[in-house]
């Protein structure tokens, strides 16, 4: 990086520089999967998981993984893009996951939470009735 920095742009090996970078890249793209996988399952846990005891310790890892990913997002504004296309493949290794845990919950067929950022990181869904159900249910 010093060759960079000081102009030297002949004497920089491109190739290993090249592969730094993609190495960098998908690094943060495991990163943010991983904690987008762990967010949609606290946010499924504590929406509909039926276990007063366990709420809080759903909420604080919610609360870790909303931050996390928002520095992820500013420090690396190109993987907003990256979050929109594994949020299904999430959603769905989320829900299986929270399905093997809790097998007898009835947890929603399609993900109950919008892709789109600002909710998914700041609303608290369990403060409402479970997404895609009537107050009657």
């Amino acid at each position: 990086m010093t060759k960079l920095r000081a102009g030297e742009f002949g004497t920089v090996d491109w190739e290993h520089l090249i592969e730094e970078v993609e190495a960098l890249a998908k690094r943060d793209r495991r990163e943010l999967e991983s904690r987008l996988r762990v967010l949609l399952s606290h946010l499924l846990k504590r929406v509909y998981v039926k276990s007063p005891e366990d709420y809080r310790g759903w909420e604080n890892p919610i609360k870790e993984q909303r931050s996390e990913i928002q520095l992820l997002l500013r420090d690396s504004p190109s993987l907003k893009g990256y979050l929109a296309e594994i949020f299904e493949a999430s959603w769905r290794y989320a829900a299986g996951q929270v399905k093997d845990d809790y097998p007898d919950v009835a947890l929603p067929a399609h993900c109950p939470f919008p892709p789109e950022l600002e909710p998914l990181l700041t609303q608290k869904f369990w403060l409402a009735n479970p997404p895609g159900q009537n107050a009657g249910n």
